[in-house]
């Protein structure tokens, strides 16, 4: 065999297969290539839009968060404020009830103090013409009596 003609044989060969790979071969597998890429490239971009996203989302979380805080922070000191309020209103309430219980409390007893002035009135007056009778040893008119003891008791106020 002739080494020219093997060497002409294996380019004709080699073309062939370079001509049949080109063709058949190549285009399936960088087609699938070019899309993997796009797929990879996709993918990356979602996950770059992803991160974005969170990160927009977790600001929106913190600025919520800052105002939910807020917000709780004023309906507490707006509720500490309304309980001052109210245990004020019931201390001033209670000061009220209390001077009213003492008042009534110090009328009812200027009142029974009088009861029992006027009674011991009474009583010292008719002590005084039981004395009188026991000392006069007779008895004395019903009528003036009842009128003495009114100017005794007069007298005695």
């Amino acid at each position: 065999m002739n080494l020219n003609a093997t060497l002409i044989a294996q380019i004709i060969v080699f073309l062939a297969l370079w001509w049949f790979t080109a063709k058949f071969v190549w285009p399936p597998i960088t087609k699938a290539l070019d899309e993997r890429s796009k797929r990879i490239a996709d993918g990356l971009a979602a996950a770059d839009k992803a991160r974005a996203d969170l990160a927009a989302a977790e600001r929106r979380v913190a600025d919520e968060l800052k105002v939910a805080r807020d917000s709780a922070a004023e309906l507490r000191s707006g509720a500490e404020r309304q309980g001052a309020i109210l245990v004020e209103e019931a201390r001033a309430e209670a000061a009220r009830i209390v001077a009213d219980a003492k008042k009534a409390a110090e009328e009812e007893a200027g009142l029974a103090a009088q009861r029992a002035k006027d009674q011991l009135r009474d009583q010292v007056a008719q002590l005084a013409v039981v004395g009188a009778e026991r000392i006069l040893r007779h008895e004395v008119d019903a009528g003036r009596h009842a009128e003495l003891l009114a100017n005794l008791k007069n007298e005695l106020r």
